[in-house]
């Protein structure tokens, strides 16, 4: 899922791009936030931090920056109280929130956190500023407690996502904003061509990594061939760790047995795989036609988490793939005319070094198109860069007009991610409230072009990992308005995940499975 760069517009905040890997442990944390501060995203300098460092501070620069950024906003109005007069420096604030995090969230020895925190604030050519951070140090050392519960007590949110949190979430906003400054827990899906859920937990257990087994339950009601609504339900089943762990450290991660993805992420494959078998069900059971091939599309693919998890599905040698599909709770054979004989797999997105993220992910699952081959299975996976708001499938690029070609799409719309900012804590500093209309009129642009793509009958899975409803049900609400052949299929009271919305469901990162905010809304075409 796209995760927009943007920096900060302060300005008077204008750190360096430069980021240079020396010094202390300290100052290269520092130096670290100043280049967040600029722009760059927390998956992009981390690995350049902990690469930087012995084996014996990797630990200590993690924890120091993670909580620095789960805490930024909270600390910077403490700063503002602590202060004389305003702090007008990136490098001078930003060295005191350090300072500030080990000793209200670290535990870090009094005189070992000021003398470093003043030491690095040399170290990077700030030394006029010494005397403050000694002093601003030295009076919170005095009663950490009390000055933790002034940081604590409110949100560590930009004020306008809050005041917009506030807006969407009145019920549960105390609730919602403290919960985005915990860390997230680890979520795995089993890969079911290799393994059960269960028999994977057993494995994990014998490496003693503790897991629980989560089920999450969806239904939704579909036209069936008579055009009456009937309900159709599944289970989709993943673990939660207890505590994080090093991908390397999991059974046959290497082989493809697991994933790392959310539990409320591993949602989207499922739902769309079911109702386009509900659709082909459907389909069959109205004609006798004999065109056996189907084409969906995963558009915004990247990182590829759920287009593999789509591919492990169809794939899959059980009642989830789509060379199994169901008439009249009879299982057509393969063998027949009627079965789905050719599937045909389009993934894009539009930047080439998540197209190789998508491969790579691919390749260690065998679901790449070579290893499909290889099983046997009519699958053709087709892996294109390109932009969703213009993308034209089998069209040149000047063509005024496309034409339905998918029986399904899932649409991983680019969004602000406020849904995962307890993993990528950055988000709290890189987005804007104008993002948020600059995002949306992206959605907007990316379902109309896509929309006339999709076959009448067809069904759409829009999803997003924000909060926000602006990129969520209220584009759903805009969408059907403009979109008179779009008709929402509604999720039924046997969810059990999830808020029930005007459109669609919203997950937020607070419910009692834990996973992060995602929304999810099922539409379907009908004819002209």
């Amino acid at each position: 899922m796209r995760q927009n760069s943007t920096a900060p517009r302060n300005n008077k905040l204008k750190p360096s791009s430069n980021l240079i890997m020396n010094g202390s442990v300290r100052v290269r944390v520092i130096r670290t936030l100043l280049a967040i501060q600029n722009g760059q995203s927390l998956s992009s300098v981390l690995d350049p931090l902990l690469n930087s460092l012995h084996d014996g501070d990797k630990g200590f620069a993690h924890a120091l920056l993670l909580m620095t950024l789960r805490q930024w906003h909270a600390l910077a109005r403490l700063l503002d109280s602590l202060a004389d007069n305003p702090i007008d420096e990136v490098e001078v604030r930003t060295t005191i929130q350090v300072g500030l995090v080990q000793l209200l969230y670290l535990e870090v020895a009094d005189h070992a956190a000021i003398h470093e925190t003043v030491e690095a604030a040399k170290e990077i050519e700030f030394a006029h500023s010494t005397g403050l951070v000694n002093a601003i140090l030295r009076k919170v050392a005095k009663n950490p407690s009390k000055f933790r519960k002034k940081c604590d007590k409110k949100h560590s949110l930009p004020n306008w996502l809050a005041y917009q949190l506030k807006q969407d979430w009145s019920e549960q906003y105390d609730e919602l904003t403290q919960g985005l400054r915990q860390p997230a827990p680890m979520f795995l899906r089993v890969n079911s061509a290799v393994t059960s859920v269960e028999d994977y937990q057993h494995a994990l257990d014998g490496a003693e990594i503790d897991a629980d087994i989560v089920e999450l339950t969806t239904g939704f009601k579909v036209a069936n061939s008579s055009e009456t609504a009937a309900s159709t339900t599944l289970s989709t089943k993943g673990l939660r760790l207890h505590q994080s762990t090093a991908v390397n450290a999991l059974p046959d991660f290497a082989l493809g047995a697991a994933s790392v993805q959310d539990m409320h992420a591993q949602l989207a494959a499922p739902i769309i795989n079911k109702a386009l078998m509900v659709k082909l069900s459907a389909e069959k059971s109205d004609t006798e036609s004999t065109n056996n091939e189907i084409h969906i599309l995963d558009a915004c693919a990247a990182p590829g988490g759920k287009l593999a998890h789509w591919l492990e599905l169809v794939s899959a040698n059980d009642e989830s793939s789509l060379f199994h599909v169901k008439q009249d709770n009879n299982e057509i054979s393969s063998e027949t005319s009627s079965a789905i004989t050719d599937i045909k797999v389009t993934a894009i997105d539009n930047e080439a070094p998540r197209i190789e993220r998508i491969r790579e992910n691919l390749q260690r699952l065998n679901l790449s198109q070579h290893d499909l081959q290889q099983a046997n299975n009519s699958i053709a996976l087709n892996i294109v860069c390109a932009d969703a708001t213009r993308w034209q499938h089998g069209k040149n690029k000047k063509a005024a007009t496309n034409e339905p070609v998918f029986d399904a799409i899932l649409l991983d719309s680019p969004c602000t991610a406020t849904g995962v900012i307890r993993r990528h804590p950055d988000i709290s500093i890189l987005r804007t409230e104008e993002d948020i209309e600059q995002t949306a009129l992206l959605q907007a642009d990316i379902l109309h072009n896509l929309w006339p793509q999709l076959k009448a009958g067809g069904y759409l899975l829009y999803v997003t990992c924000s909060i926000l409803k602006q990129e969520n049900v209220e584009q759903m609400q805009d969408f059907i308005t403009h979109h008179n052949d779009a008709v929402v299929i509604e999720f039924t009271e046997d969810c059990n995940w999830g808020i029930e919305q005007a459109i669609g469901r919203q997950c937020l990162p607070i419910d009692s499975e834990n996973g992060d905010g995602f929304y999810y809304a099922l539409l379907q075409k009908t004819a002209e």
